[in-house]
């Protein structure tokens, strides 16, 4: 019995895979189970995976939150407010105080008759042409100042810790106040002004901290951190000499004050001897 079972089993089964449709219902059923299996594990995958996954720190949140102009301001060092360096030429200097006579007389603006300490650079093109006026650091536009002859046109980007760069004499200005620029982005061309118009087209350069002008030959390839490191002897130098000018003032005051208040005493001991004097004649 079990053999002739054996056989018709084996019968049909030969007969079912003679069947053409057999093969393909196979293929298919096995491609539906693998598609199933896929769905399932991406379905469930995220899941494990939030459950396992690091836990977000509030310091990794406050790093990426602040604003990468910022981040690339503090790191960034200072470059020249112009792209071709070697075309450009220094017309007027910043007029430094411990400068020699002949440096500080070479550093002057005359303008109405009158001699103006330079407070910042004026660039030049060696062909006299105008030029690129570029941003020397990033920075926010917080002015944009038009249609000024003076000094012909200016704008100002602020930076961080109370530094600004002003950017005199220029035109075809490109930025307007608000604007997020980036080191070494076009901002303006070089452009004239009657302040100093002796230099013909040029670019006047200012950097400033809390609106005290500073030399910028001493702020090039350096970060803001280190400028601010480099004025402080200065700083500190300055607040010292004044610190001596009003005292000594004051000293000159007191001693004017008490010579004043003496006098009227002296002139009225001499009135008293006057006054024996005629007392004993009569």
């Amino acid at each position: 019995m079990r053999e002739g079972e054996k056989k018709n089993t084996s019968q049909k089964m030969k007969k079912m895979f003679k069947n053409r449709w057999v093969f393909p219902a196979i293929y298919l059923m096995s491609a539906a189970i693998l598609i199933s299996g896929i769905i399932w594990y991406q379905l469930a995958g995220p899941e494990k995976e939030q459950v396992k996954g690091p836990k977000e720190s509030a310091v990794d949140k406050g790093l990426f939150d602040q604003p990468a102009e910022e981040v690339n301001s503090s790191v960034e060092q200072m470059a020249l407010p112009l792209k071709d360096e070697d075309k450009a030429v220094i017309k007027t200097n910043f007029y430094d105080e411990k400068a020699s006579e002949k440096q500080q007389e070479a550093a002057l603006v005359v303008y109405n008759n009158t001699y103006h300490p330079n407070t910042g650079i004026d660039y030049a093109a060696k062909d006299g042409k105008t030029f690129d006026v570029t941003a020397a650091l990033s920075g926010k536009v917080v002015k944009v100042q038009e249609n000024d002859a003076l000094l012909g046109n200016v704008i100002v980007i602020e930076h961080t810790d109370g530094f600004v760069t002003n950017y005199q004499s220029v035109k075809d200005i490109k930025v307007a106040e608000g604007d997020q620029v980036s080191q070494g982005d076009v901002i303006a061309k070089a452009g004239k002004s009657l302040f100093n118009e002796k230099a013909g087209t040029h670019l006047h350069f200012e950097v400033r901290k809390d609106n005290v002008a500073i030399n910028p030959l001493e702020c090039f390839d350096k970060t803001v951190a280190a400028i601010e490191e480099s004025i402080k002897p200065v700083q500190a130098e300055e607040s010292t000499d004044q610190v001596t000018e009003e005292s000594t003032d004051k000293t000159k005051e007191e001693t004017t004050e008490q010579t004043e208040e003496s006098s009227p005493g002296e002139e009225q001991d001499s009135s008293t001897i006057e006054n024996k004097e005629d007392n004993s004649n009569s």
